[in-house]
């Protein structure tokens, strides 16, 4: 099945568990935990995300180069200004579980600015 969700004025936390939920395939009546799932997710509007409260301004995204001491760091407001689909994707990635079946999962969502 496919879902279309429209992002427009919606929060950004509760869209992405939303997503997660269905990529996973929790809303079909044959869920299996260990099976990847077979639902899509087009999510349309990106750009329009909200968030609440300060995080634009202290939200950090933070990833390793590999090399000692090299651990970069780039706020919210930065990676959303440039990249809206990215900050909801990383929030998808999150929170799926962490095993083999996470990138499969990810696979299946389409998103759009």
């Amino acid at each position: 099945m496919e879902h279309v969700i429209d992002a427009s004025n919606q929060k950004l936390g509760r869209l992405a568990s939303q997503i997660a939920i269905i990529l996973q395939g929790k809303l079909t009546p044959d869920y299996e935990p260990r099976l990847p799932g077979t639902d899509r997710v087009i999510v349309k509007n990106v750009s329009k995300l909200i968030v609440t409260g300060r995080k634009a301004e202290q939200k950090v995204y933070y990833r390793h180069t590999g090399y000692i001491g090299h651990l970069k760091t780039i706020k919210f407001k930065a990676v959303f200004a440039e990249k809206p689909e990215r900050v909801l994707w990383l929030a998808v990635f999150n929170m799926l579980p962490k095993n083999r079946l996470r990138q499969k999962r990810l696979n299946r969502l389409t998103i759009e600015k």
